[in-house]
């Protein structure tokens, strides 16, 4: 069976450069856009429709409870969520069968549970993550803190909504992965050896 290491991650947190460069120092395929880009050949959905339903943490399946009030979705809107999430879990799966891998994101530790991926959660203090955005994000410079936090709360929030959706399982929960990361002291780039040498363990 091929070695899977699957990547959950806090906005901001540097997850997807530990899967990047954890997929380098062990030779292994890396997939995050690729899940994307891969959907688009599959379906109907644009690559703009597809990120959008990531960002916004809710995919239109089933009617969503906001306090003691439902909001709605029409069967066609329910259709496509089930095609897109249903497609993405198999494109996730496929990939895995493949080769060794490290995987970003995607409730890929869920959907690939049956395989026992090694699966790491990256997370990281506000400070840290706000400065971590700014430096990579060329969109998010012109941001203030204020802003900026806003959206990092917003986005770990979706990503919550999403995970728990897909999985009935609390995004975070440190019960749920095997390896969890704090990445607010640390240089991800010197880290990588320690990571490495605990995930071949």
């Amino acid at each position: 069976m091929n070695q899977i290491i699957t990547i959950g991650r806090e906005f901001g947190s540097g997850g997807r450069e530990i899967g990047r460069r954890l997929a380098e120092k062990l030779k292994f395929a890396y997939y995050d856009q690729e899940i994307i880009t891969e959907m688009v050949k599959r379906t109907h959905f644009t690559e703009e429709y597809i990120q959008r339903i990531e960002e916004n943490g809710v995919l239109p399946l089933l009617p969503i409870t906001v306090g003691r009030t439902f909001i709605t979705r029409s069967p066609h809107m329910q259709e496509q969520g089930l095609l897109l999430f249903t497609e993405q879990s198999k494109i996730i799966k496929e990939m895995a069968k493949q080769s060794d891998c490290v995987i970003v994101g995607r409730c890929a530790n869920y959907v690939l549970r049956e395989y026992q991926p090694f699966r790491i959660f990256v997370y990281a203090d506000m400070n840290f993550k706000i400065a971590r955005s700014r430096k990579k994000g060329k969109e998010l410079t012109n941001l203030s803190d204020k802003e900026l936090k806003k959206k990092i709360l917003s986005v770990d929030k979706s990503r919550a909504k999403y995970h728990q959706f897909c999985s009935n399982e609390i995004w975070g929960e440190k019960s749920n992965y095997d390896l969890c990361i704090n990445t607010s002291l640390i240089d991800i780039k010197d880290s990588i050896y320690g990571i490495k040498k605990f995930v071949k363990k």
